[in-house]
């Protein structure tokens, strides 16, 4: 199985992303808004089809990409039947199984930091991820949502801890820079669950934290409870149709750059002697090295599109604009390499043996 955990840092949220070797089909578990485009760009890069999207909980402290990802690529959005969200297409139960090519997902409700809290469970990796149930040496809050602490400890003992110890966990969430622990583990050392606590220690615990109200909840839950459906949108280049790679870059096709080069600049980073050998017409030259201290001498009245050889050093050029506040700067993608493959004009300005 391909296994992705990927992480929003502005709210500390693991993303899963799990896929069938063989058939390419894949799922995003808890996928955040503001991280959809870094997550479809690792789905078309592996190649993957991405059959669903699953919330594990209505989350109260960001909002769930589900919706916006069924628009670009037509995942079908699944969460626990208890929440009652508009726009799901599959409402999951307990013991429900979500299959994905050869792999299966079995759901066990694990209701108590909310009441649509669901563990996913892949046993033949050994995997369970318990959303916000359960977390690294701690569980999810019980004092909002329809939480309830008595239940949380039922669900973690009865549905999580009765998994075999060797079951790693992932949880939805970690705030110190731990990524996954064990059923082991976590019935030995949990602070709020672990050792020999029972359920009335754990409710004494669990109701005498007083914690502060979510910052985010006002606008994450309702949001959330349309699986995401909003009127805001994470910001997207408008000046073309840009996309945006796991590496963080923003790239254009050579062919919307041939047919919109009077509307951009085209700065060519790579060296001059492989300017000479070939090049495109109208290009502004500034090698890599000399990028940064050369910044005032590009034309800014135009979206700027970088190339290089094969696309990694205009990459770099592209990180260095966007440092200098240039926000309206795309790599173009293969770089000149790919603009030949599609048979694009270019210019040789190199001598041939029969003009020596």
């Amino acid at each position: 199985m391909i296994f992705r955990q990927l992480f929003d840092q502005k709210s500390s949220t693991f993303s899963y992303l799990l896929a069938d070797r063989k058939s390419k089909d894949a799922i995003l578990i808890d996928p955040v808004l503001e991280q959809v485009n870094r997550d479809l760009a690792l789905i078309n890069e592996l190649g993957l089809t991405l059959k669903y999207t699953i919330d594990t909980h209505c989350h109260a402290d960001h909002v769930t990409g589900a919706w916006l990802i069924k628009q670009k690529v037509g995942s079908k959005i699944a969460c626990a039947k208890a929440i009652e969200a508009k726009n799901t297409d599959i409402a999951l139960a307990h013991s429900d199984t979500l299959c994905f090519g050869e792999e299966a997902l079995e759901v066990r409700t694990t209701p108590g930091h909310t009441n649509g809290c669901i563990t996913l469970v892949s046993h033949s990796h050994k995997l369970a991820f318990t959303g916000d149930a359960l977390l690294i040496r701690g569980c999810g809050r019980s004092d909002f949502q329809q939480g309830n602490a008595a239940q949380l400890f039922d669900s973690i003992t009865q549905q999580i801890f009765t998994l075999p110890d060797n079951y790693a966990i992932y949880p939805a969430h970690d705030y110190s820079g731990r990524c996954a622990s064990s059923v082991a583990e976590e019935k030995q050392y949990n602070a709020r669950i672990g050792g020999n606590a029972n359920k009335q220690d754990f409710v004494g615990y669990m109701n005498n934290m007083l914690l502060e109200h979510p910052k985010f909840i006002d606008i994450a839950l309702p949001a959330n409870l349309t699986c995401g459906e909003v009127s805001y949108l994470p910001e997207q280049p408008t000046w073309a149709p840009v996309e945006l790679t796991y590496s963080g870059v923003y790239e254009v096709s050579p062919l919307w750059v041939a047919e919109n080069q009077t509307k951009v600049t085209l700065l060519d980073v790579r060296e001059h002697d492989e300017i000479i050998e070939v090049s495109i017409d109208g290009v502004v030259v500034i090698p890599l090295g000399e990028l940064s201290e050369k910044l005032n001498a590009l034309p800014i009245n135009k979206p700027i599109v970088i190339l290089c050889r094969s696309g990694r050093r205009s990459a770099l050029a592209v990180s260095i604009l966007s440092d200098s506040d240039i926000t309206q700067a795309a790599s173009m993608r293969g770089g000149i390499i790919k603009w030949k493959d599609y048979g694009l004009p270019v210019i040789s300005n190199k001598k041939s043996q029969c003009d020596s």
